[in-house]
């Protein structure tokens, strides 16, 4: 899918919204609820995002046959995982590779150190699929706990190296060792998962530059539910791949969306999320910049999510 402006992205987000408003059971059941005529539909400011909690109840799929892999989301307190089913890996792979490569280069030039205990400790992580792919790109390699043994590997690797860590697993190794590293890139993604106390980014950021000796910690931000990333080099700031954007809603209205420089709830249109639901209204808090940049600024809390929630029931 080629897009090289606004314009495409337009015709491409709108062509992508006739074909899952139709084939796409959920979202068309969705849209029906609220009262939304397809074809009354005429820009990507008027297409409705699915809430991503029905990713959890139903089977957001619409392509011919069984997908080859289906992805589940993490969980805390006994929830139920969101699912992803993916129609085909290698168009995933191209995807995750096209994105990357957009923002760091050809990842056959780097060696990918994944530092993922909680991802690998269960099945169907997008994450974990998405590092060991890179890693069979690059190099480098998974650990859990062995910090020691990953320093050692890391020091004797001659290639620019990124370290990909969970944040609360990134945080160990740095009060652990407090390691100087070189020609590394450290980027933390999905959070403390209840094993550390939340930190305000910034701070969990100076944290780790001065364990690590780095000027930035860059960010990745994706999910099982979507077939894409978004990446930031330092300062919170995320940019997504031409194919993605990002729009932020009111949290008390979610068909409302706001202007830049204000909070609300974040919504996400995937482009590559051709065969599940391409439009998605998370729960993630964040802000949108004037350059189609945004920040992330947390998780949405009940009250806020309250709108979004009275719908999908």
């Amino acid at each position: 899918m080629k897009i090289d402006s606004e314009a495409a992205f337009e015709k491409a987000a709108l062509d992508v919204f006739a074909f899952q408003a139709r084939a796409c059971a959920p979202y068309r059941d969705y849209l029906a609820a609220i009262g939304v005529e397809p074809g009354e539909v005429h820009t990507v400011d008027d297409i409705p995002c699915l809430p991503i909690e029905l990713f959890k109840s139903r089977r957001v799929y619409c392509a011919d046959g069984e997908p080859e892999i289906v992805f589940t989301s993490s969980t805390t307190g006994g929830d139920t995982p969101s699912r992803h089913y993916v129609w085909r890996l290698e168009n995933y792979r191209r995807t995750l590779r096209a994105a990357f490569t957009h923002f760091y280069g050809d990842p056959s030039e780097w060696a990918f150190y994944a530092l993922l205990p909680c991802y690998l400790e269960r099945e169907g992580s997008s994450l974990v699929w998405m590092a060991d792919d890179l890693i069979r790109s690059g190099g480098g390699g998974f650990f859990l706990d062995d910090h020691k043994g990953l320093l050692e590997r890391m020091a004797a690797d001659p290639k620019r190296k990124i370290l990909l860590g969970v944040s609360y697993a990134l945080l160990d190794l740095a009060e652990g060792f407090a390691p100087k590293l070189t020609d590394t890139v450290v980027m933390e993604t999905g959070g403390m998962k209840g094993r550390r106390a939340e930190l305000p980014k910034e701070e969990f950021h100076a944290i780790l530059c001065r364990a690590f000796g780095v000027e930035k910690i860059h960010s990745e931000y994706g999910m099982a539910e979507l077939t894409s990333q978004a990446y930031s080099d330092g300062d919170g700031i995320f940019r997504t791949p031409a194919w993605m954007r990002v729009r932020v809603r009111d949290f008390n209205d979610p068909f409302e969306q706001l202007g830049c420089g204000r909070r609300g709830g974040v919504n996400i249109i995937d482009l590559a999320n051709l065969h599940s639901c391409a439009f998605i209204e998370t729960q993630d808090a964040g802000m949108l910049h004037e350059d189609g940049s945004f920040s992330l600024l947390g998780r949405m809390d009940r009250t806020q999510t309250r709108g979004c929630n009275l719908l999908v029931d």
